[in-house]
């Protein structure tokens, strides 16, 4: 017996009991990567097929449950948050068609991108850019439009050829940009709104080695020289230290050079610049003042010097994202770059009580035409921000995020769908204009909003008595952290 369950149908129980995930007599916690945000569902469910998909949803509108979609929960937000039924999507993972006449694969969508470098490997294949980490779920970087870095290259939801969507009735929906155009385009960045991805057609090309050059910046020199920077360098991203003027400037193109991988080094990399780097953030949660005398020992120490190695393409665009964080990051568009960076630095100037950690990550993404994608008709700079949770303890970081979200609102930036942040509906009627058609779309395919969770109801519902649109008050995800922060 399920709790909480009674009058199951013989086809519910054989449904329930091959896709259950947890103890049936109690409720499955799930916490986000950053232990920031966790909420019980009142089911656990991995669905195999998408017949199986296509069950859960009838089953749920039956019992008038809601149903989320989770990949690796790596969101610093509320997203993948709900007190209906969770779905884990990692048994869908399997290569359905491999083209190599056009460089594309198509696979199930809960395949993690860890899983998929690998399945590309073996048929010399590659994304042609990713972001810093590969442990999240395909189509969860395509359903917040998660990106890398290279100003002629999109995010991930600009590589989608074609999809499989069942919506909120049980429906199978096929669309691409010869079929069913307004659901695909709106279905590439989706946020889980519109239903459950099944599989996915995306483009890759062939693998290529990355030769990356890490060198020490001034953030003037950057910034002076920008547009020079982003022309001689297919991927290129910097890394700015508050409270400083210095940046790491990363550059990689692909070449045809013998590989030579990074090399880390025990004492440096992890016993300083993870372990003892963690403790002092730490200590500093007492005494926010040695935070600008840490940035610049690290600097001096760690990237004040010339870096240079060949490898594997996606092994060069990841790195090690050290401990858990909050982290905020927009989009503005890029020739607001300057502005949006010299706003931050005055901003610190301003404010010398406010002790933020490094870095300041910029990077640069093509625009699309993907609905609700922040690169949607424009080319962007992604300004992220970061405060780190050394131990998983809180520090203060709201302060900080409303100056930082401020400076993004006035120079027109639109939010990581991922993060945290308080961007509402009134602003996403400013600030995309396919943000009513998206909304016309969602309402046709969930029209009893099975999908819908306190995030989503939140940040892009209309304003209503069900739906909040105010700070955090959620019933199906909650905030872990000390609000006063």
């Amino acid at each position: 017996m399920i709790r909480g369950l009674k009058n199951l149908t013989k086809e519910e129980k054989t449904l329930l009991n091959s896709t259950l995930c947890h103890d049936p007599k109690s409720k499955h916690k799930f916490t986000n990567w950053s232990r920031t945000f966790d909420c019980e569902p009142f089911l656990y469910l991995a669905p195999t097929t998408e017949n199986e998909v296509i069950e859960i949803i009838n089953f749920a509108r039956k019992r008038g449950l809601s149903v989320k979609p989770i990949g690796s929960g790596h969101s610093p937000s509320d997203l993948a948050c709900t007190d209906g039924i969770m779905l884990n999507m990692d048994k869908m993972n399997r290569v359905m068609e491999v083209d190599l006449e056009n460089h594309r694969v198509t696979v199930e969508a809960g395949i993690r991108l860890k899983e998929l470098h690998l399945v590309l490997k073996k048929w010399n294949l590659a994304l042609s850019s990713i972001g810093s980490i590969s442990d999240q779920s395909l189509a969860g970087v395509i359903a917040t439009a998660t990106h890398g870095t290279g100003i002629e290259y999109g995010c991930f939801s600009s590589i989608v050829v074609d999809l499989v969507l069942v919506d909120g009735l049980g429906r199978r929906h096929y669309c691409s940009s010869d079929v069913n155009e307004p659901l695909f385009n709106a279905a590439r960045c989706s946020l889980g709104a519109l239903g459950i991805i099944t599989q996915l057609t995306i483009q890759c090309e062939p693998a290529f080695l990355l030769k990356a050059v890490q060198v020490p910046e001034k953030l003037d020199y950057i910034l002076d020289n920008l547009i020079d920077l982003l022309d001689e360098s297919e991927h290129m991203r910097f890394w700015w230290f508050p409270h400083t003027d210095d940046t790491v400037l990363w550059k990689a193109n692909r070449t045809k050079e013998p590989v030579k991988p990074l090399k880390e080094g025990f004492v440096m990399d992890k016993l300083f610049g993870f372990h003892f780097y963690q403790f002092q953030l730490m200590l500093a949660r007492y005494m926010p003042s040695v935070i600008p005398s840490i940035t610049k020992s690290h600097y001096q120490l760690r990237f004040n010097k010339k870096v240079e190695w060949v490898d594997e393409s996606y092994k060069v665009f990841n790195f090690d994202c050290l401990f858990p964080q909050y982290v905020n990051e927009w989009a503005v568009p890029v020739e607001n770059t300057r502005t949006a960076l010299n706003m931050l630095r005055a901003l610190f100037t301003a404010e010398p009580d406010l002790k933020v950690h490094f870095p300041v990550e910029v990077r640069f993404v093509k625009k699309d035409n993907v609905m609700l994608s922040p690169c949607y008709n424009q080319y962007v700079c992604y300004i992220g921000v970061i405060m780190y949770r050394p131990y998983y303890l809180p520090v203060p970081y709201k302060k900080y995020w409303k100056a930082y979200e401020d400076i993004m609102r006035s120079l027109r930036g639109r939010p990581h769908w991922a993060k945290a942040h308080k961007f509402y509906y009134f602003d996403f009627l400013k600030a995309y204009p396919e943000f009513p058609r998206f909304l016309e779309i969602r309402q046709a395919v969930d029209p009893e909003g099975i999908f819908l969770n306190d995030y989503l109801k939140r940040h892009i519902m209309p304003p209503s008595a069900e739906n909040c649109t105010g700070p955090l008050s959620s019933k199906s995800g909650t905030e872990k952290q000390n609000s006063k922060l």
